[in-house]
């Protein structure tokens, strides 16, 4: 597999909504890309989803709301949502959200949280910054983990 190839397949990983980083970063380590390279360019992949969800649910929902069943099913959903969790994004905001993408386990990422920021009506300024800042603290989280995995199988291995 060339690099190009193995590049294509990290980004597609990263953007991904169930892989993201933690799929990226692995598969790119695995074929052999260093991890200073393998890092910055999945996270930067994952921080290009936030801004395309955000224009996804910003524009379709718009749209959508002037469907009747639409508006009565989900329009009353946000709404109901954003004015029962005002309160915990008043007390934790963007770093709530930050701290919600930086968990790298399933359905914690960079899709999620801008899901979650939107529903709960945080400016689109505050959620790139949150989701951005989370998704730096998530890949480091991951490389180190398949780092510290490789060299300690690395080292067990040649103790046997």
């Amino acid at each position: 597999m060339n690099t190009l190839t193995i590049l294509l397949w990290t980004a597609f990983l990263s953007f991904l909504p169930i892989s993201e980083l933690r799929g990226g970063i692995p598969f790119a380590l695995a074929k052999g890309i260093p991890w200073y390279w393998a890092y910055p360019f999945a996270a930067g992949i994952n921080v290009l989803a936030a801004p395309a969800c955000w224009l996804f649910l910003s524009t379709l929902h718009r749209l959508f709301l002037k469907m009747a069943w639409y508006h009565g099913l989900f329009g009353r959903f946000v709404e109901r949502a954003r004015g029962k969790l005002k309160r915990g994004v008043e007390r934790w905001g963007w770093l709530g959200v930050a701290a919600f993408v930086a968990v790298p386990l399933p359905v914690t990422g960079a899709l999620t949280g801008t899901l979650g920021a939107w529903v709960l009506g945080l400016g689109k300024g505050r959620t790139m910054a949150a989701v951005t800042l989370g998704v730096l603290a998530a890949g480091a989280i991951v490389t180190a983990v398949v780092l510290l995995g490789i060299g300690g199988l690395h080292f067990f291995i040649k103790k046997i």
